[in-house]
């Protein structure tokens, strides 16, 4: 378990990326959804050791992190968003370089690592490629290969799949579902889709607060019978948003298509439909730039 207390932090330039967040998150898949400058990645860093809040605590179990960095560091993996790699060294050779970093320094023990890690991410056989050949997918997960090393208690991936093609998307998923069934793992990401079908547990962070935990079905079931959809005239767009909470807006065959927060018809043209964690998605950003802009 992964407990985070009351962790704050405040950039120099003024930014509170992060307002007294308390999260508790179990082993398996846990999703952090937010939009860009939510002040997830910041709390990514915080939490793999990259940097120090202001205030707070984080713990793995009876491991206090922010107190014993090199023994959090030892049962870490981390995958950030900007994973740079040097082009002209092939993937067997920078794996292994990466696990001595890591601390495994026999020869025949790295070697065997390396060659289990790179078959789990299924690089195996393009393993004497040099890295800088490899598409986005192959380089995402050879960033996961490295993330295991030193069999981590807590796995971190900031952004993975942004980028990658819908193939490549659907291949790392399934590898960071297969992880996520023995260590505690936490996909950072703005894609909602992501957190739908990989996540039993999330969280929505915006404006560096946490806006709402729970299990992705339950958070749907609660807009159950209150989400209403309409096509518009864009022109009218603007009218929409200031008389009625609109989720949601979508381009189909030329056309607006808006979802609707309300708990009965707002009016004629409506018809209810099926709420999905996007709405739930939206409808907590759209409540935190509400109290925002109050």
């Amino acid at each position: 378990m992964l407990t985070i207390r009351e962790l704050s932090k405040t950039y120099p330039n003024g930014v509170r990326a992060l307002q007294s967040v308390s999260l508790d998150i179990p082993n398996g898949m846990f999703g952090l959804l937010g939009p860009n400058g939510a002040g997830k990645s910041t709390l990514m860093r915080t939490i793999a050791t990259l940097q120090d809040p202001d205030a707070g605590s984080i713990r793995l179990d009876d491991l206090d992190v922010l107190a014993d960095k090199p023994a959090a560091r030892r049962v870490l993996g981390y995958l950030p968003q900007e994973f740079g790699v040097y082009p002209k060294v092939t993937a067997e050779a920078m794996l292994d370089h990466f696990a001595v970093l890591k601390g495994v320094t026999r020869r025949g023990e790295r070697r065997d690592l390396v060659d289990a890690l790179l078959r789990q991410v299924n690089l195996h056989e393009v393993r004497r490629r040099r890295l800088g050949t490899f598409s986005g997918g192959m380089r995402q997960r050879f960033g996961i290969a490295q993330a295991l090393i030193g069999d981590p208690r807590l796995v971190i991936v900031d952004e993975p799949t942004a980028g990658l093609d819908p193939e490549e998307r659907q291949r790392f998923l399934n590898l960071l579902a297969e992880i996520g069934e023995r260590v505690v793992v936490i996909l950072s990401t703005h894609i909602v889709e992501d957190v739908t079908e990989l996540c039993p547990r999330m969280a929505i962070l915006a404006e560096g607060r946490v806006r709402l935990t729970g299990e992705p079905r339950e958070t749907i079931r609660s807009l159950e019978g209150r989400v209403w959809r309409r096509t518009i005239d864009k022109a009218a767009l603007p009218q929409y948003r200031e008389r009625m909470n609109v989720l949601s807006t979508r381009l189909a065959a030329g056309n607006t298509v808006i979802h609707v927060l309300a708990d009965a018809k707002p009016e004629d043209g409506f018809e209810s439909v099926p709420p999905d964690l996007e709405d739930v998605y939206f409808g907590q950003l759209h409540h935190a730039a509400t109290a925002k802009a109050a």
